[in-house]
């Protein structure tokens, strides 16, 4: 029986992960936290998965759970994610972003707990590329043009920081643009659908959509293949 945390748990990542392990008939003990009522309340059946209701800031109450779980695996997902957000509220989005993954690694070096520990972080870590140095890779350099992503690249410090001087077993990536079924229409591929869907029921045959800049070029993933990527690496 695998032992998984998943922080951010109510999220859309978080919902296909549960969804992988029990397709996959992975029998496993998952405890979901995050800050947010639980959207939905879906029984597994070989998936044991419990929910906590939890602001990670609370360092205390972190250490409780992370003690009396003892996971083998966290998927931390955990984060203010978009970057519009952090342009708005700078300091409340590196500060939630950092702290709650201090928190967490520090409660896992603090217990001496052999957790593998998958930090997600984003592609916007490498800002604007020119197209002449594509495709990127690992070794690409890092050149973060947003709160958000001065936070992930920090995160992955810490990662090496801990990693080097504890030997935290702590694997990292920079994810690209994740879509599919559930997203939120905050998110501008579900925004375009939800446009057309509206437009069409109202019966118009010419849809004009409202966008932003679209002479940017970005990757997108499915999820579903997302999911088992972290799955793996996990």
């Amino acid at each position: 029986m695998k032992k998984i945390i998943i922080t951010g748990a109510n999220g859309f990542v978080a919902n296909h992960f549960l969804n992988y392990l029990e397709s996959r008939k992975i029998a496993s003990d998952v405890l979901g936290i995050d800050i947010v009522d639980r959207s939905t309340n879906i029984v597994f059946k070989y998936v044991n998965f419990v929910y906590i209701k939890q602001d990670m800031l609370n360092m205390d109450k972190i250490d409780n759970i992370i003690f009396s779980f003892q996971p083998k695996y966290i998927l931390h997902l955990a984060s203010f994610s978009s970057v519009a957000y952090s342009w708005k509220n700078p300091v409340e989005s590196f500060k939630n972003n950092m702290n709650i993954f201090l928190n967490l690694i520090e409660t896992i070096r603090k217990y001496g707990l052999k957790t593998r520990i998958l930090s997600v972080g984003s592609s916007e870590e490498y800002g604007n590329i020119n197209a002449s140095v594509l495709p990127l890779r690992e070794i690409s350099d890092l050149d973060p043009l947003s709160p958000y992503a001065v936070a992930r690249v920090s995160q992955e410090m810490l990662s090496k920081i801990y990693f080097s001087a504890y030997g935290q077993d702590i694997v990292m990536t920079r994810s690209f643009n994740h879509i599919g079924p559930g997203q939120s229409d905050l998110f501008v591929i579900p925004s375009f659908v939800k446009q057309i869907v509206e437009k069409i029921q109202e019966g118009q045959n010419k849809i004009i959509l409202k966008k932003r800049d679209i002479t940017v070029h970005r990757d997108f993933l499915d999820e579903r293949d997302v999911v088992r990527a972290y799955y793996l690496l996990l």
